[in-house]
C-alpha cells in the first residue's frame, strides 16, 4: 500500500480549543471528501482544502495507474481560476449551501461524466469544466449565476441552471442554449424545491438519460407557498429576504416532472400528483427505465414508478405502506444490473419489545428477495454492482453483540452479507468496479482515514490535511437503563476515581436523523471540552434517533415526550456507574436539541436545573411540512397534538408550582430553517409568565454558525452561563 503525501497537521502553539474548533470549521477543513471513482479504476476524484484552516477547496485526482505508483495532483484550483479574486455567491447558491449545511468555499461540489473524465463545477456563479485525465480546467462562457452544473454521461455536454432556466452547453463551451424557461418568476426548472433539499435529501432537480440525449427535469412552482421575510435587524437599510416557506399545514410548492429533449421538446411525466405530491427520489441508469419514488403528504404510503420516457406514462413497480411513516434513505430506489428493484424496507418481526421499545428490522431487498436479516440495520445503499450491493449498516437487534455507535460497510449478495470495514468505528464507502474508497473514523484517534482498495486490497491512502485537535476526546460508549439507551460519557481530563461527583451536562440532539452517540473521536470533541471545564457530560440517543430499529425511531409518532423521558432514564441509570451529581444537572442543545433542552427545564425542573436552548423549534406550526407532518400530522387535523408538543403552551410556563430554571436562548437572526420567530415567541411566553431568562441574538447567523468569532465565543458564553446557573462560579 502506498501512502499519499501527508501535510503536517500541527496546530498553532497556544491555540485554545474554541478558537481552533471554529477556525477549522469543526476540524473538517483539509479533510478529503466528495469522492468519485472512475469505472476503469484508474482515478479517484475528490475535493480538499490546502490546510486545516483553509476554507477554499480544490479539486484533486488520485491517479491509480495499473502497475504504477498512486499519485495525487490538483485538477482545479479556485485561486488560479478566479485569478485571486474573492469568491462571490448568488443568493440562490447561498440558499443551496445552507440546505446542505455547507460552510466552506471554493469547489465544494462537482459532478462528473460516466467515465469520470470530465468534471463540472461552479465558482462565483461561473461555470468551469476540468479534464481529469489531462489535468486542465477552463471556464465555459455561459449566462449566470450558474447553479448545479452536471456533465452528460458521454461527456459531450454540461447541463446547468441559471436564473431558474435549465440550459445546456457543449463541454468545449460551444452551442449554449436554453432547454426549459420559466413561465413566470414563481417557476424554476432543474432545481430542488426547499422542502426536498431541506428534508428529503434530494438536492438536485435534473437528471441525464444514460444515452445523454435527454433529461428528466423538475418544474417547481412556489406561488402557493406562503411568503416569509427574513430581515437583518442589525442592518435596517437592507431589504428583507423573501423565502417561500411551507410551514406545517400550509401549501407546498407544486412539483412536476418533464422529459426534456436537447431540442427543447417536452413530455410531462404523469402520475397521480394529487395522491402523491412529494417527488422524493429520481433514478435513471442503464439498468432500467427512469425510476421515481413518490410519497403521499402524510408519508404513510409511497409508490415506486417506472417512467416511459417516450410518452411520460408511469407504471407502478411497488407500493409500500406504514402505519407510522416511511423513512427516506440514501441510495434507493435503484435498479439492479438485471433490472430488479433495489430498496430498503422496514419489516415487522413480531412486534415491539416492551422493555426496550425496539422492534422491526430494516432490511435490504432486491426484487422479491430480502437479502439481510435482523443482524443488520441497513442505513444506506452505497453502490449496486453486477452481482452484489454495497451497503452501510449498524448492528441489528439480532446481532451477536452490541456495537454502540458503530456503522460498518457490508457487501451483500444472494448468499448473505460480508463485512468490508474492520475495527470499531464509523465507516462509509464509495465504489466503482474493483476500486473502493473506504472512509473510517475511530474513537481512539482524531480525524478519519480514506483508504483506497482494489479488489479488497489496500493500494493507497488519501492524505488528510486536517489539524490535530489540541484536546483528545475520551468518550465511554455504553448503554443505559432498561431500554439500553446508547450513551457516551465524558469526564474531565485527569479526573481520578475518588475525586467526587461532578455537575452534569446533558448534551443531546435527541431527535430524528440526529445520531450523536457514534464510535468516532471528533464528534465528541466539543463535549470533551465542556467536560474539561468541570462537567460530567452525557450524550444519550433515546427513542426517535436513528441507527437502532424502526420501532425505536417511530416511538415518537404524535408524541415527542419519549425523547425527554429517555434523557431522564439515561441520566439516572448512569448515576450509579459514573460520578454524576444529580443535584446539579444542566442541558444544552441546538435545533431539535434546543427544543429538547427547553422542554427539559419546563417539564422536568425536578431533574434539570439550567438549559442552553440553541435555535429551538418552539411552536411546531412554524416548522416545515415534510418534517413536522411526518411526526405530528397537520395543525388542522391534529391541533391537540401540536398544542401538547409546543413549548409556548407548556404547563411549565404558567404553573406557579413549577420551579424557575435559568435558560439561555440562542438564535441566529438570519436562520431561514428554524426562523428566529421561534426564539422570540418563547421569550415572549417566558416574559408573560414572569420567568427570567437570557436571549442571545446572533446577527447575520443562519442555522449554521460558520463564522469563526461567533462559533468560538458561543462556546465560551455557554460555559459562563452554565457555571453561573449551577453555582460553579462560587465553588
Amino acid at each position: 500500500m502506498t501512502l499519499s503525501r501527508q501535510q503536517p497537521a500541527t496546530p498553532s502553539a497556544g491555540l485554545s480549543f474554541p478558537r481552533q474548533h471554529a477556525r477549522t470549521q469543526r476540524f473538517t477543513l483539509g479533510v478529503p471528501r466528495g469522492f468519485s471513482v472512475s469505472p476503469d479504476g484508474e482515478r479517484v476524484v475528490f475535493v480538499r482544502s490546502a490546510s486545516g484552516t483553509d476554507r477554499s477547496h480544490r479539486l484533486w485526482v488520485l491517479d491509480l495507474p495499473p502497475g504504477g505508483e498512486p499519485a495525487e495532483r490538483v485538477a482545479a484550483d479556485p485561486d488560479v481560476l478566479l485569478a485571486g479574486a474573492e469568491e462571490e455567491l448568488s443568493p440562490q447558491e447561498r440558499a443551496r449551501r445552507e440546505r446542505s449545511r455547507e460552510g466552506s468555499a471554493g469547489i465544494v461540489a462537482y459532478a462528473v461524466d460516466g467515465a469520470v473524465e470530465l468534471a463540472a463545477f461552479a465558482l462565483s456563479g461561473r461555470l468551469f469544466a476540468a479534464e481529469l485525465r489531462a489535468g486542465t480546467a477552463r471556464e465555459l462562457p455561459v449566462p449566470g449565476p450558474v447553479i448545479d452544473p452536471r456533465p452528460s454521461p458521454d461527456g459531450r455536454l454540461v447541463a446547468y441552471v441559471a436564473e431558474g432556466v435549465l440550459r445546456v452547453v457543449g463541454a468545449d463551451g460551444s452551442d449554449d442554449r436554453a432547454l426549459a424557461v420559466p413561465e413566470d418568476p414563481h417557476v424554476s426548472y432543474g432545481l430542488a424545491e426547499f422542502i426536498a433539499s431541506e428534508e428529503m435529501g434530494r438536492y438536485r432537480g435534473h437528471w441525464w438519460s444514460p444515452d445523454s440525449d435527454r433529461l428528466l427535469v423538475a418544474r417547481v412552482d412556489d406561488r402557493a407557498v406562503r411568503t416569509w421575510w427574513i430581515a437583518d435587524p442589525a442592518h435596517p437599510e437592507r431589504e428583507p429576504q423573501r423565502v417561500a416557506y411551507p410551514a406545517a399545514g400550509t401549501d407546498n410548492a407544486e412539483v412536476r416532472l418533464f422529459v426534456v429533449g436537447l431540442d427543447g421538446s417536452r413530455t410531462e411525466v404523469a402520475w397521480d400528483r394529487e395522491r402523491y405530491p412529494y417527488l422524493a427520489r429520481v433514478h435513471w441508469s442503464a439498468a432500467g427505465a427512469p425510476l421515481l419514488l413518490v410519497q403521499t403528504r402524510g408519508q404513510r404510503e409511497q409508490a415506486h414508478l417506472a417512467v416511459d420516457p417516450a410518452t411520460g406514462a408511469t407504471s407502478v413497480v411497488r407500493v409500500e405502506e406504514d402505519p407510522a411513516w416511511l423513512e427516506l434513505l440514501p441510495g434507493v430506489p435503484a435498479w439492479s444490473a438485471d433490472g430488479r428493484l433495489v430498496r430498503i424496507a422496514d419489516v415487522a418481526d413480531g412486534g415491539s419489545d416492551v422493555d426496550t421499545g425496539d422492534g422491526g428490522t430494516r432490511v435490504l431487498a432486491v426484487g422479491d428477495r430480502v437479502l439481510t436479516d435482523g443482524r443488520l440495520h441497513v442505513r444506506a445503499v452505497l453502490d449496486v454492482g453486477p452481482d452484489d450491493v454495497l451497503v452501510s449498516a449498524s448492528a441489528g437487534a439480532a446481532a451477536e453483540a452490541p456495537e454502540t455507535g458503530e456503522t460498518h460497510v457490508y457487501r451483500v449478495t444472494e448468499e448473505g452479507a460480508e463485512r468490508v470495514s474492520e475495527g470499531v468505528g464509523v465507516h462509509g464507502a464509495v465504489r466503482a468496479g474493483a476500486v473502493t474508497v473506504l472512509v473510517s473514523a475511530r474513537p481512539d484517534g482524531p480525524g478519519s482515514t480514506a483508504r483506497v482498495l482494489r479488489d479488497g486490497e489496500p493500494v493507497a491512502v488519501v492524505a488528510s490535511y486536517a489539524q490535530r485537535p489540541v484536546i483528545a476526546a475520551r468518550p465511554r460508549l455504553t448503554e443505559a437503563g432498561p431500554r439500553r439507551i446508547p450513551c457516551a460519557v465524558l469526564l474531565p481530563s485527569g479526573y481520578a476515581e475518588g475525586d467526587g461527583p461532578l455537575p452534569v451536562l446533558m448534551d443531546p440532539y435527541g431527535g430524528p436523523h440526529g445520531q450523536r452517540v457514534v464510535a468516532a473521536h471528533n464528534p465528541h470533541l466539543t463535549s470533551q471540552w465542556f467536560a474539561d471545564q468541570g462537567f460530567a457530560v452525557v450524550v444519550a440517543d433515546g427513542r426517535g434517533t436513528p441507527g437502532r430499529s424502526p420501532a425505536w425511531e417511530k416511538a415518537i409518532l404524535r408524541d415527542l415526550t419519549p425523547t425527554l423521558d429517555d434523557q431522564v432514564e439515561a441520566l439516572h441509570a448512569l448515576a450509579g456507574r459514573f460520578p454524576l451529581d444529580l443535584g446539579r444537572v444542566a442541558v444544552r442543545g441546538w435545533s431539535y436539541g434546543g427544543y429538547l433542552a427547553a422542554r427539559a427545564v419546563l417539564r422536568r425542573p425536578d431533574v434539570f436545573h439550567a438549559a442552553v436552548v440553541g435555535a429551538p423549534v418552539t411552536d411546531w406550526r412554524l416548522y416545515d411540512t415534510h418534517y413536522t407532518e411526518r411526526y405530528l400530522g397537520t395543525p388542522q387535523d391534529d391541533p391537540e397534538v401540536y398544542a401538547a408538543q409546543s413549548l409556548l403552551t407548556d404547563d411549565g410556563l404558567s404553573s406557579p408550582e413549577v420551579p424557575v430554571r435559568p435558560m439561555m436562548v440562542v438564535h441566529g437572526l438570519a436562520d431561514d430553517n428554524v426562523v428566529v420567530g421561534h426564539a422570540l415567541r418563547l421569550s415572549s411566553a417566558l416574559l408573560a409568565a414572569g420567568r427570567p431568562h437570557e436571549v442571545l441574538p446572533l446577527s447575520g447567523v443562519t442555522h449554521m454558525t460558520p463564522q469563526e468569532q461567533v462559533a468560538e465565543n458561543l462556546l465560551l458564553l455557554q460555559v459562563d452561563f452554565l457555571k453561573r446557573s449551577l453555582g460553579l462560579d462560587r465553588d
